[in-house]
């Protein structure tokens, strides 16, 4: 178990393809999901090509578990989700996948086992077997087209589970063991810098150089420098000045 609790069983209801069943499986995986369950597949299952498919990821994963009925396949589960892009008139509840995926950590860590029904690639699920289920997820695509193939919405679905639960920030600078520079370094540089462009003649303008300056500033500032970058800047702007000078003589 993850720290996201139980991870959701994905239930595919009468795949039709073996290739289906293979590229669902391997989506899974991506999104740390093992528990893959069938219903009626139409192809003989296992096969080498849902193998193939699932480029490795059948072999990974516990053995597949097959139904003959979405009653039998969701015994077990306390909590079921049903997805759809079509109006089934029925009264269900209607999450979107991110809502899903934050429902579905939530009671994994409660010890409750969540199911997620996938209908067959053509027609998806049918109305019985949306009342098995206690809501449905419908994803919000681009109304003139949201036809999603089985391996993309079992991805969709799976990736949003994975995210819930995760603590990967948003955004990180790999700087590979160097430090970022301090504002004391950052700023020493921005003088080196900024008289370099004095002597020069860059800044005569003095109406328009303060706007200049801090523009470079932040230029320079946006540029998450570390402490190297700025020692190389050094260099950089020393050498520069040292050339124009010998230029002079």
């Amino acid at each position: 178990m993850s720290d996201r609790g139980i991870p959701p069983a994905v239930i595919l209801v009468e795949p039709q393809l073996a290739e289906n069943i293979g590229t669902a499986a391997r989506a899974m995986l991506n999104c740390g999901l093992t528990d893959l369950r069938l219903v009626n597949p139409r192809d003989p299952f296992p096969s080498e090509r849902a193998s193939a498919a699932s480029v490795g990821a059948l072999e990974i994963m516990p053995p597949v578990k097959i139904f003959d009925s979405t009653e039998a396949a969701v015994a077990d589960l306390n909590m079921v989700y049903a997805t759809t892009a079509r109006e089934r008139k029925m009264v269900k509840p209607i999450l979107t996948p991110r809502a899903l995926g934050e429902t579905a950590v939530e009671a994994g860590r409660a010890g409750r086992k969540v199911g997620i029904l996938f209908g067959r690639e053509r027609t998806g699920l049918e109305k019985d077997d949306i009342a098995l289920a206690d809501a449905v997820v419908t994803v919000p695509l681009n109304p003139e087209f949201t036809s999603l193939n089985l391996a993309q919405a079992v991805l969709l679905l799976g990736y949003e589970w994975y995210q819930a639960g995760d603590s990967t920030p948003p955004r990180v600078l790999e700087t590979h063991g160097a430090e970022p520079a301090t504002k004391e370094q950052l700023y020493g540089f921005f003088a080196h810098f900024e008289k370099a462009l004095d002597d020069c003649g860059f800044l005569r303008n003095e109406e328009a150089r303060p706007n200049m300056i801090r523009n470079l500033r932040n230029l320079w500032g946006r540029a998450e420098l570390t402490e190297q970058e700025i020692r190389t800047l050094h260099g950089v702007v020393k050498e520069l000045t040292t050339l124009r000078e010998k230029k002079r003589q």
